[in-house]
């Protein structure tokens, strides 16, 4: 079973743009390297080759998590404005007595900016979604630790 990613329009058509240069003219370009390198002569002790062999494995891994980030997508406006924590909602909340601010939802639609992310289906997120400022929660970390959450505020997400 696959998990949907909430993504904004923006960020979809962001991934959308970049899938479609890396499946085209990405894949063309590194072609092109290999070859480039190839005719350098042996293979064996062709460090350029080797390099551009690799960028393009780099590269077959992005087009594969794009495919799957845009195939499994749930595009839609930021939401949060309820109050509810859900998938792109801002939280700042109490976890284990420190503050922090958040988004729910996808590294990809965060984009440029530095605020930290957590997925829906991560243990912080699954811990605080549906909830409303005020309530609390808790989840148990990977050292088997009950780590206590407490949402200040939520808000959705503007980029």
């Amino acid at each position: 079973m696959t998990d949907q990613t909430w993504l904004t329009q923006e960020a979809f058509d962001r991934l959308k743009q970049e899938y479609d240069y890396l499946v085209s003219e990405g894949r063309v370009a590194i072609a092109k390297e290999i070859d480039e390198r190839r005719q350098e002569g042996d293979l064996k002790e062709n460090g350029g080759y080797h390099a551009a062999r690799e960028e393009q494995a780099k590269q077959e891994a992005r087009i594969q998590q794009l495919r799957g980030i845009l195939e499994n997508a749930e595009v839609g406006e930021p939401t949060g404005g309820d109050g509810t924590v859900q998938s792109g909602s801002v939280v700042t909340a109490k976890v284990a007595g420190r503050d922090m601010r958040f988004l729910v939802g996808s590294r990809e639609v965060a984009g440029g900016t530095d605020i930290d992310v957590f997925s829906a289906q991560s243990p912080l997120g699954e811990a605080v979604m549906g909830l409303k400022a005020g309530q609390k929660s808790s989840y148990t970390a990977p050292n088997g630790n009950k780590i206590e959450v407490e949402v200040v505020g939520v808000e959705p997400f503007t980029g």
